[in-house]
Parts: C-alpha cells; structure tokens; sequence
C-alpha cells in the first residue's frame, strides 16, 4: 500500500479490500470467539427469528473490517480506538457466501499532519452494513 502518512490529505483512501466470507467460516469463527448463536449456521432457527438468512457475526464484520487499517499501519503505528454501529446484517449465503466491502479513508488529520481517524465504509450486497465505523490512530 501507499505510504500517506508523507503528505496525506483529507479523503486519501490508505486501504481497501474484499473479503469473501463462507458459511465454513462462521462455523470458524464460532468456535474462536465461543459463540455458537445458531442464526449463524442455520438457515432454519434464522428463518424462525424472521431474519432473511443466516447472518456473519457482527464482531467478525467489525474486526474484518478494522484489520485493513492494521495491515496499512504495520509497525509504524497502532489502533488507539475504534467503533461502529452494526446498521445491516451480512446474509451468508449457503452455496455463494457473501462479500464484504472495505474502504478506508483518512478523515481527520493530527498536528503533525498524519492520519488521525480512519472512516471506514463497509458494504455488503450493495449496501452499508457498518455505520459511523471510526478508528483514531497514532504513530511512532
């Protein structure tokens, strides 16, 4: 990726990416993050809570996310803080699973001139699924 933190300017896209997820890797995630909601692998209790499928967990939207901004940084900076509102589910589909959507652009600036906050604009199927995604960062 590009190095912005030289000369950035407000609006500068530092990271995007596509990330392709698998209902495989709900069932992944589940057992990393120990939760087994079952609207998260099967059609059937989703359709029963009147949801339009089985959905990706909201943490692992937000952390996929956030880590297009971890991997921009690498070693010359950290996450100081992030935050989003969950505005839409992501529906995995069984057969096509489903993509999400990551752009992040510089937002505000620090004093010496470096990406401060990073706003992150996240879709999925053509439409937002994070709303007010904001991590501030802070460099070495």
């Amino acid at each position: 990726m590009t190095d912005t933190t030289s000369d950035p300017q407000v609006g500068t896209v530092v990271a995007e990416r596509q990330v392709h997820l698998t209902r495989d890797a709900l069932v992944r995630y589940a057992g990393a993050s120990g939760d087994f909601n079952p609207i998260h692998y099967r059609d059937d209790v989703a359709a029963s809570v009147g949801l339009p499928g089985v959905l990706a967990h909201g943490m692992l939207t937000m952390g996929l996310a956030v880590q297009s901004v971890s991997e921009w940084l690498g070693d010359r900076g950290w996450v100081t803080s992030y935050g989003v509102r969950f505005t839409r589910p992501v529906v995995v589909d069984p057969a096509d699973g489903a993509d999400v959507g990551v752009v992040a652009k510089v937002a505000t600036l620090d004093e010496q001139g470096r990406p401060l906050r990073i706003d992150l604009t996240v879709t999925a199927a053509g439409q937002t699924v994070l709303g007010k995604a904001q991590v501030t960062v802070a460099f070495h």
